[in-house]
């Protein structure tokens, strides 16, 4: 598999593209609407995603490897507005500095979260101040090694007496799982049409 380019990834995102959506086991009714930012990031050896590493005291999903994002507030205008307010509160990523290429699949979690993931491309040089009550690191993975399937790992655990799977992609000391590598799992699909 040939490490994508950032012009690959424009071609591959413009047009309508079908796709089945990944969600989690056991979604329940009542979601609440979220939307996140699937950063990915111009370096000159190749293309990066920005994960948050989320801080121990949050009450959801404390730390946790996410991408940047949140709950949509009544006055936003859409799940792009969204996903780039809710980045620049995290993390104080300019939105300008950010080019939509796409949504993906609205993924909806077992914890009662209705997600749209909207891919964005960030080109350096660009400064970040990580909101220290929400984000207890901020890091960067190789686009290659999240869309490589020999990285996708299937895992399940029991919760409530009801067993879940879920996808995980470890890299170098970071756990990705859950909602942040299904959302992986859908781009990937995206990309290569599978």
């Amino acid at each position: 598999m040939l490490a994508p380019t950032a012009d690959w990834l424009r071609q591959r995102l413009a047009g309508p593209l079908r796709l089945q959506a990944v969600e989690e086991d056991a979604v329940p009714q009542g979601l609440t609407s979220a939307a996140v930012l699937v950063p990915i990031i111009e370096r000159p050896q190749g293309l990066t995603v920005l994960f948050t590493q989320r801080t121990a005291h949050l009450n959801d999903h404390a730390g946790q490897v996410s991408f940047p994002g949140g709950r949509c507030e009544e006055t936003d205008p859409s799940p792009v507005f969204t996903a780039l307010r809710e980045t620049e509160e995290e993390i104080g990523l300019d939105p300008a500095l950010v080019e939509v290429l796409g949504l993906l699949p609205e993924y909806r979690t077992g914890t009662g979260f209705s997600v749209t993931p909207v891919v964005g491309l960030v080109r350096p040089p660009f400064e970040l101040a990580p909101d220290s009550f929400e984000v207890a690191e901020v890091f960067e993975t190789p686009l290659a090694f999240l869309l490589d399937p020999a990285n996708h790992q299937r895992h399940s655990m029991e919760i409530g007496g009801i067993v879940r799977h879920y996808y995980a992609m470890p890299y170098e000391g970071y756990f990705i799982w859950g909602a942040t590598a299904g959302m992986l799992v859908s781009l990937r699909r995206l990309l290569y049409e599978e």
